[in-house]
């Protein structure tokens, strides 16, 4: 169901390509099968959220954000002066952000735990859950979690943990929104991911 031909119909834009979407196609199928994303409109949901999360390439949060961008993203951590002093470092950006949340308790636990995968877990409990979930020790190991293995068995079980499969099989466009708020928290994109999900069903169809 999950094919190469879907992921570059749905990502390639002329400037740029896919790399390796006939592994990231392979490994998506296999981690969508173990997880029973097994209908052509969870696939179609699946795929659309994945497009706009990564464009189906494991991403890293790399936290190097300026003074502006602290600001903007989270305005009740840092103010202006503060913002100014942490802005481009990121591990100092990711103790004040993630430090004693998520189930980060050890030091560095925020900077080593950061966003990761095509859809991005964060937070010591997230890694230790997943660790759990899906056969790979992240937990130990965060960098796996690029690998395209095992960042698709990431997003397949987050999808599934979420109960993302059944809201999918409660309607099509209409359900968008909802499954966009399991998988962002927020609606942040919400319009592109509709796109999304309109041509992936053309694409799976």
């Amino acid at each position: 169901m999950i094919t190469a031909q879907v992921l570059r119909f749905l990502v390639d834009s002329e400037s740029e390509k896919l790399k390796e979407a006939d592994l990231v196609a392979q490994h998506l199928q296999a981690a969508a099968t173990k997880f029973e994303i097994n209908t052509q409109r969870r696939a179609a949901h699946f795929l659309a959220q994945l497009a706009h999360e990564s464009g189906f390439r494991p991403v890293e949060e790399n936290l190097s954000y300026s003074a502006d961008g602290l600001c903007k993203v989270w305005p009740k951590r840092f103010t202006p002066q503060f913002a100014i002093e942490c802005a481009r470092k990121p591990e100092r950006i990711a103790e004040v952000v993630y430090q004693g949340r998520l189930g980060n308790t050890e030091p560095g636990d925020g900077f080593k735990y950061r966003g990761r995968g095509f859809i991005q877990i964060t937070g010591r409990d997230n890694y230790t859950k997943y660790s759990a979930l899906i056969g790979h020790d992240i937990l130990n190991n965060p960098e796996l979690a690029l690998r395209h293995e095992v960042s698709a068995l990431i997003a397949a079980a987050f999808w599934s943990e979420n109960r993302c499969n059944q809201l999918a099989d409660e309607g099509d466009l209409s359900m968008v929104k909802a499954i966009t708020l399991k998988v962002n928290g927020g609606l942040n994109g919400i319009v592109e991911r509709g796109q999304y999900f309109v041509k992936a069903q053309e694409a799976l169809a």
